[in-house]
């Protein structure tokens, strides 16, 4: 499949990646740490998206977690954000099954995850010149990826970087949480809260919550 081997190409470059001088020594200092995982080897480079080739929906969130996927390689994959995002995409009918592990089959149909950063950032919190120097890499994996059709911005942060990759005015698209933006020829933005701890185990956002934007997700783009 022509996208796959694109998309194969894409993370091998990503991966040898060195732009930004702040992330590449958090994202290495922090494997250096390991701290609760001192017993496992950490992916430490930019984190490529993961997902079907042909997906129609792009689920876009801010960066990897520093112990999440900084440490596994994939997106949303061994952190709290990814065990309360993968059961849900399983329920939806999005993925294979309710987890995510480096090295096994789990397929997801019609999704794709990246994130505006691919490089766990201090505090979760990338700077404005980290987004703008990633946003090559935005260009770059979402061009690989023709059949998209809705941006899924988990996030104001991701909001903000959607609406830059897709050349609109921030006044014009403010972010609220379930709120979907027509961007003609069939194409959508869509707005949740961030899948992160701090918002699921406060109850900002709620599996039903989440669950209704991904169903919201998969009928706009008419799977």
């Amino acid at each position: 499949m022509l996208g796959a081997v694109g998309l194969e190409t894409f993370a091998q470059r990503l991966a040898q990646c060195r732009l930004c001088p702040r992330l590449v020594a958090w994202r290495e200092g922090v494997a250096g740490t390991k701290r609760a995982f001192r017993e496992e080897a950490y992916w430490a480079r930019p984190v490529p998206g993961f997902g079907d080739p042909r997906a129609r929906i792009l689920l876009f969130g801010l960066a990897p977690g520093a112990h999440g996927a900084n440490r596994t390689g994939r997106p949303f994959t061994g952190d709290a954000s990814g065990a309360f995002l993968y059961p849900l995409l399983h329920e939806a009918g999005l993925a294979s099954k309710p987890e995510s592990r480096p090295g096994d089959d789990l397929r997801l149909y019609g999704i794709y995850l990246t994130a505006a950063v691919r490089c766990a950032p201090p505090g979760n919190r990338p700077t404005g010149e980290e987004l703008r120097t990633c946003a090559r890499w935005t260009e770059w994996e979402l061009s690989l990826l023709p059949e998209v059709r809705v941006y899924l911005a988990l996030g104001h942060i991701a909001h903000e970087a959607l609406l830059a990759h897709l050349g609109l005015r921030k006044r014009d698209f403010p972010f609220a949480h379930g709120r979907v933006y027509p961007l003609g020829e069939e194409r959508y933005l869509l707005d949740s809260y961030h899948v992160s701890r701090q918002n699921t185990q406060t109850g900002r956002l709620t599996r039903e919550m989440f669950l209704e934007v991904l169903l919201l997700a998969k009928r706009l783009a008419g799977l």
